[in-house]
């Protein structure tokens, strides 16, 4: 069984998500939490799979309740909820260590994929998609070489590091680069453990925010 707690201050919002999720066969809802502090709270006394979290909640809201999650070790993963696909606050959601997010009006099907997907330990978010909430935030900023989350990459990893933030799969890394795809995931692991990246999405960040990848490249 894959568990969920659900994180939203608005009870009919809650309740609805609910019925879908245990109406499919794998899936429990083991909680339900409508502030921040109670989002935590259940986290922490459920350890969940997957936490959904509303980024608008009274007391403390999804961003802090996922760095608070985040930065307890817990094992779950946070698919953050938004009303606007370019909620100014995805980006800082996504530092905080959220897996993803999906808007409050996605399809149920794709609610449910999209919970498997961080369940798993994937990233919700494409990289293309990211790239484009990034731009405006990016195009305020100087590229950085000086990083200190990129010391420990070799070359290679660097660059391949920059094709990840380009939004290049593991299949399409492979290809550039002439290696098999087994050694290609070799290499992402590795740069994620090198620069605290929890997955794919924070590395994309990453390569953002240190000037790997710009606006347009």
């Amino acid at each position: 069984m894959t568990s969920v707690v659900i994180a939203d201050d608005e009870e009919l919002f809650r309740s609805g998500l609910r019925m879908v999720i245990e109406s499919r066969p794998g899936l429990e809802v083991v909680a339900e939490a409508a502030s921040g502090i109670a989002a935590v709270s259940a986290t922490r006394d459920h350890r969940p799979d997957v936490a959904l979290m509303d980024i608008q909640m009274p007391r403390l809201n999804g961003i802090e309740a996922t760095r608070e999650i985040v930065s307890a070790g817990l094992p779950t993963k946070v698919l953050m909820l938004t009303t606007f696909g370019m909620d100014r606050h995805v980006v800082e959601s996504l530092r905080a260590g959220a897996s993803g997010f999906l808007l409050k009006t996605v399809p149920p099907d794709d609610l449910i994929s999209g919970i498997a997907v961080v369940a798993r330990g994937d990233s919700l978010l494409a990289p293309s998609i990211l790239r484009r909430l990034l731009n405006e935030w990016t195009a305020r900023r100087l590229p950085d070489d000086s990083d200190p989350r990129l010391a420990e990459l070799t070359p290679r990893e660097l660059e391949v590091l920059r094709q990840i933030g380009r939004g290049l799969s593991n299949s399409e890394l492979a290809e550039r680069f002439h290696l098999a795809e087994p050694t290609i995931k070799t290499h992402v692991s590795r740069i994620l453990a090198k620069t605290g990246s929890r997955d794919r999405v924070q590395a994309v960040v990453l390569a953002y925010e240190s000037g790997l990848v710009c606006p347009g490249d």
